[in-house]
């Protein structure tokens, strides 16, 4: 028990000091006034990581013990860690870093600040077996808001609510090809990833048309595309979509953009303008 307060408030620590470190803007978040610390505050470091203030103060104080690797893995995201300190926070939570055999969700510092630098365009970030890892603001009000499973667009495709972008049969059934491909891919670069493996699992078990594509061997890759969606307050816009890789991690970098000039480029702006809090959901 000992041990375990002593693990907790190492743990505690480490996260306290490293959010001192962030600043608001360094997290792309606005600094607002009358700040007492120049470092993220803890309602700040929960809404970037997911979780709860409530936890978020009791990890610090070493009142909570054994986080999940999943807190772990956010918290180190949303304090834009590099390689060896989200060693170290796993280590001192007691936890052993995911191997080369899990699918890598490490978002380098220098991602973090591309995406900041691209405010005005829909940018967000997947792992290699298509999960969102991080969106900034404006892709989320594009896209909207996704939790849970829904965070993963081939779980999200196969077995859950859709999406705002419009498909035709035949563009639809491209997609579904293109994404069991790409999952069977992933799943024998990271044959040791439990999560992956029982992604799998369910959508042979509970998607038909994921099955027959699985047992068939579909092959197809992502090509260049343009997106149709249908949004609530902006209406319908068309942009192009880029998928750009981060070498030597499986990191897919989703980018959304409109043709100078055009309707559907004062549309994204006027989303821009509107802002997200209205616009997510």
């Amino acid at each position: 028990m000992h041990s375990g307060v002593m693990a907790g408030t190492e743990f505690g620590q480490a996260v306290r000091a490293w959010r001192d470190r962030v600043s608001p803007e360094a997290a792309g978040l606005p600094s607002g006034a009358r700040r007492r610390a120049a470092g993220l505050r803890r309602e700040e470091l929960a809404l970037l990581a997911g979780i709860s203030v409530d936890y978020v103060t009791r990890l610090e104080q070493g009142r909570a013990a054994n986080p999940s690797d999943q807190v772990v893995e956010a918290l180190a995201r949303a304090l834009r860690l590099s390689s060896t300190e989200r060693e170290h926070l796993f280590h001192v939570a007691g936890l052993v870093p995911p191997g080369s055999g899990t699918v890598p969700v490490h978002i380098t510092p220098g991602v973090h600040r591309m995406l900041d630098r691209l405010a005005g365009t829909p940018v967000a970030v997947s792992d290699a077996a298509w999960t969102l890892l991080l969106a900034n603001p404006l892709y989320t009000a594009l896209m909207g808001e996704r939790h849970g499973k829904e965070r993963n667009a081939v779980w999200r495709t196969f077995l859950g609510s859709g999406s705002r972008v419009r498909h035709t049969p035949e563009a639809r059934r491209a997609l579904e090809a293109t994404q069991v491909a790409e999952l069977r891919a992933a799943a024998s670069r990271y044959p040791a990833d439990r999560r992956l493996r029982s992604l799998i699992a369910e959508l042979r078990a509970r998607s038909e048309r994921f099955a027959v594509l699985w047992d068939r061997g579909a092959m197809a890759r992502h090509e260049v595309s343009c997106k149709t969606v249908d949004h609530p307050r902006v209406g319908t816009v068309t942009l192009d979509c880029d998928v750009l890789g981060v070498a030597g991690s499986g990191l897919r970098i989703i980018v959304h953009t409109a043709e100078p000039g055009t309707e559907d480029a004062e549309r994204l702006a006027l989303l821009a303008g509107l802002g997200t809090r209205a616009l997510v959901g």
